[in-house]
């Protein structure tokens, strides 16, 4: 099986000069321009954890404590 080459042929791909190159006025604007293209976001979730997730794993973390310290005291 042959592969097509992933260069772009200049003579046949508009937009290219001879040489490959782009010239200018044939690329689009860079992204500093178009900041304010998007709708406006009015809701920005906020960043970090919620104090009922970090409870819950506190609550598992000082339950599987609670039964490994039993354990040991039970072995003794």
């Amino acid at each position: 099986m042959t592969y097509p080459n992933p260069d772009p042929d200049p003579e046949r791909t508009p937009g290219l000069e001879k040489s490959g190159l782009v010239p200018p006025g044939e690329t689009p604007p860079g992204e500093g321009c178009l900041s304010e293209a998007g709708p406006r976001e009015t809701h920005n979730p906020t960043k970090g954890w919620s104090t009922v997730p970090v409870v819950l794993i506190a609550l598992v973390v000082v339950a599987v404590l609670l039964f490994f310290v039993g354990y040991l005291v039970g072995l003794m």
